[in-house]
């Protein structure tokens, strides 16, 4: 097989610059449906709509004869982790932080990953990935504290920055477990037909990840207050906003990330990816009148300085 072109093609920046692009307008529209609809009832809906979508492209991989229900703990386990918890958990953060916030918290993802890898899977840090870390958590540090260093000792974190620093390392633990699968006992990983299907792959985290969300989506009803006008605002904002982070979001981002990384590889694309603070930054002071402030810029630097760091051939 051959290596991926590096050379980066107008058609392939088009197809990275669309799950930023997403993954930014996800934040902002969690931000505006706070009060709408409850977060994680909001994130149940969300793929039960993308399952929905998928159901034409890749119902055979439900069927009980296929190799989805042998490998049944393992996709269980993503389905908890990348469907179940992550945009929960990020909902949930955006009740009280803002989509800036988030989204750099979250681009620190790959440094998070780089720290369970050692932890749970024995890796090694190099020098280099050590230096990149140390910048890319200066940065979160930066953007969790709205750039008051001196306090860092008696920081007080907004409910949404905790939140997003569990989903960060969610998020971190999943993609780990993509590549790392736990092993049968006879050695095999995912099964070979679904992990070339993204759709079949996606809809198989979705099956597990939907009775997950499920019954966290029923104790949060259990626990919210009563309301007499109820907690959903059904309308066309709500149904809209469903349907962009069903389709964008969840089916179209994954899509496109899968042909740019197979294009360029995870290296280049990575860097693509740190752009989703830059479009939140500007979709919050379009939609929100939430403007950046001059620590988001600082963090930011840290942050992606950190990966290339990282990344960067020696």
């Amino acid at each position: 097989m051959s290596a991926p072109a590096s050379r980066l093609t107008p058609s392939t920046v088009a197809l990275l610059l669309i799950p930023p692009l997403m993954w930014a307008g996800n934040a902002v529209v969690g931000r505006l449906m706070q009060g709408a609809i409850p977060p994680i009832t909001f994130n149940f809906l969300r793929w039960v709509l993308a399952g929905a979508l998928l159901l034409p492209l890749a119902a055979w991989v439900l069927r009980p004869g296929s190799g989805l229900w042998p490998h049944r703990r393992r996709f269980a386990l993503l389905g908890l982790l990348g469907v179940g918890l992550y945009n929960a958990l990020q909902y949930m953060a955006l009740k009280t932080s803002t989509p800036i916030n988030v989204t750099l918290v979250a681009s620190s993802i790959p440094i998070w990953m780089l720290l369970l890898g050692r932890v749970l899977y024995g890796v090694p840090i190099t020098r280099r990935a050590a230096v990149g870390a140390a910048l890319s958590l200066a940065g979160v540090a930066v953007v969790l504290s709205r750039g008051e260093l001196a306090q860092l000792g008696a920081l007080r974190l907004v409910a949404g920055d905790g939140w997003m620093l569990l989903a960060a390392l969610t998020w971190a633990w999943y993609s780990w477990l993509l590549v790392r699968p736990p092993r049968n006992a006879d050695g095999s990983g995912y099964p070979p037909d679904i992990k070339a299907d993204w759709a079949a792959f996606l809809l198989a985290q979705i099956a597990f990840g939907l009775g997950w969300s499920g019954l966290m989506t029923a104790g949060e009803w259990m626990a919210l207050p009563p309301s007499p006008a109820g907690h959903l605002q059904w309308g066309w904002p709500l149904a809209t906003a469903l349907v962009y982070v069903a389709v964008g979001p969840s089916l179209l981002a994954y899509r496109s990330w899968g042909i740019g990384v197979a294009r360029v590889g995870p290296t280049v694309a990575g860097f693509f990816n740190n752009l989703t603070p830059l479009f939140a930054a500007l979709m919050s002071a379009t939609l929100l009148g939430e403007m950046p402030r001059l620590y988001h810029a600082a963090g930011f630097v840290l942050i992606v300085g950190g990966i290339f760091v990282t990344t960067r051939k020696a």
